[in-house]
C-alpha cells in the first residue's frame, strides 16, 4: 500500500528529463493529425470526381430518354414534326 502511494506521488521521469518525450509525443500527435487530414483530403477528392461523373452519366441517360421520347413522339404523330417548317416551329 505504501508502495502505491509513494509511485502515486513521484512523477514517472524529472520535469528536467520529460521535456524531450512531451516534444516527441507532439510531434507524433501532430504527424498523426496531419496525415489523417491528408488521407480524408484524397477521399473527399475521389469522392467528388465519382459524384461529378456519376451526375453526367445521369444526364446523358435523361438527355437520351428525352430523345427516344420525342423521336417516338415524332412518329407517332406520323412524322409531322420532322416534315414541319423549322422556322415556324422556333417562333413563339
Amino acid at each position: 500500500m505504501h508502495a502505491t502511494l509513494l509511485l502515486a506521488q513521484a512523477p514517472a521521469l524529472p520535469l528536467h528529463e520529460a521535456g524531450p518525450y512531451v516534444a516527441a509525443a507532439y510531434i507524433v500527435f501532430v504527424a498523426i493529425i496531419l496525415a489523417y487530414v491528408g488521407i480524408m483530403a484524397v477521399r473527399l477528392g475521389r469522392n467528388q470526381r465519382e459524384l461529378r461523373e456519376l451526375r453526367a452519366d445521369l444526364d446523358a441517360r435523361e438527355q437520351a430518354r428525352e430523345q427516344a421520347r420525342d423521336s417516338a413522339a415524332g412518329t407517332q404523330t406520323g412524322g409531322a414534326l420532322e416534315t414541319a417548317d423549322p422556322e415556324l416551329l422556333a417562333r413563339p
